[in-house]
């Protein structure tokens, strides 16, 4: 056992964690976030509202001469938002055509593929040689997957789908428009949804791991107990109380989109997560067969001889 020893006069070492925060808020922080849903669940409406900023245009629903994508597509926007001095470089990525077909095998493989295409070329530029001081980080932090509110239960295809999306990415579920679901039908679809993902045995964010902060385990236990997130979208401004909020009139009242009972989100640790699990996994299972691969040559060319 290390034994501890305080110090007899001033280091300083106890700002080091200050210069790191300022050396973090100087240079910003990379989000990558991919969207994937039904058309028309409001997948741009939540990312406007979550980042308080307009940052993608609503495609709505598809009119009837406009004709339905074949293929699930892959849309990446960026943005560079300011808040306080501090900088967020915000990469959005979308993926129009996603389960519109009739037939819906497969709409997910173009999603995995993008993921996992990011973490292979995170890997390349991490083995280079002449590696850039700072990565230029593409790899998905988190993606927003969107449920339909019908108030049942999840849809064959999102068990597969959140299902293979899991294996490698960061996966939040949300209930999209759940304005339309009364507050016993939206807690009775939660639980519904839950017992769902637990008898498929689908793992989402967060994750049950080996964190020994008491404070840092009740927050992770408190986030579970809302999955998956009730949300509501709105870039307009309603009077509440003689206070100006985000929130939408409907026939029955004011939704208030900032207050937690009506709209529920909490996406923080993705950026870790990200890195600790699946980019480390992808990682070991790239560089291990490698090594295989490496290993193996000799063999092949002793055998030729």
């Amino acid at each position: 056992m290390t034994e501890e020893i305080r110090a007899q006069s001033y280091v300083g070492f106890d700002s080091i964690t200050q210069q790191i925060e300022h050396k973090l808020l100087k240079r910003g922080f990379q989000f990558n976030v991919i969207l994937v849903g039904q058309t028309g669940l409001g997948k741009s409406t939540l990312i406007n509202t979550i980042f308080a900023s307009h940052l993608m245009d609503s495609k709505g629903r598809f009119t009837a001469d406009e004709p339905v994508r074949q293929t699930t597509e892959i849309q990446a926007v960026s943005h560079v938002i300011v808040e306080n001095g501090v900088k967020l470089r915000l990469n959005i990525v979308d993926t129009p055509g996603f389960a519109d077909q009739v037939n819906n095998e497969g709409c997910w493989d173009p999603i995995i593929k993008y993921i996992k295409d990011q973490h292979s070329a995170y890997l390349r530029k991490e083995l280079t040689a002449m590696r850039d001081r700072y990565i230029q980080d593409t790899r998905i932090h988190c993606c927003l997957y969107f449920i339909s509110p019908t108030g049942h239960s999840l849809r064959p295809i999102d068990v597969i789908v959140m299902k293979k999306l899991s294996e490698v990415v960061n996966v939040v579920p949300v209930i999209a428009k759940a304005d339309s679901l009364t507050l016993e039908e939206r807690e009775n679809f939660k639980a519904r949804i839950r017992e769902e993902l637990i008898y498929h045995n689908i793992r989402l964010y967060p994750f049950d791991t080996d964190e020994d902060e008491e404070e840092e385990i009740q927050l992770n236990e408190s986030i579970r107990e809302v999955v998956p997130f009730a949300v509501v979208g709105s870039e307009n401004n309603v009077i509440i109380d003689g206070k100006s909020v985000r929130g939408r009139k409907t026939r029955w009242g004011v939704v208030n989109v900032e207050d937690p009972n009506h709209c529920e989100t909490h996406l923080q640790d993705l950026i870790e997560t990200t890195a600790q699990i699946h980019y480390e996994a992808f990682r070991s299972k790239q560089l291990l067969a490698l090594k295989e691969g490496v290993n193996a040559r000799p063999a092949a060319n002793t055998a030729q001889q």
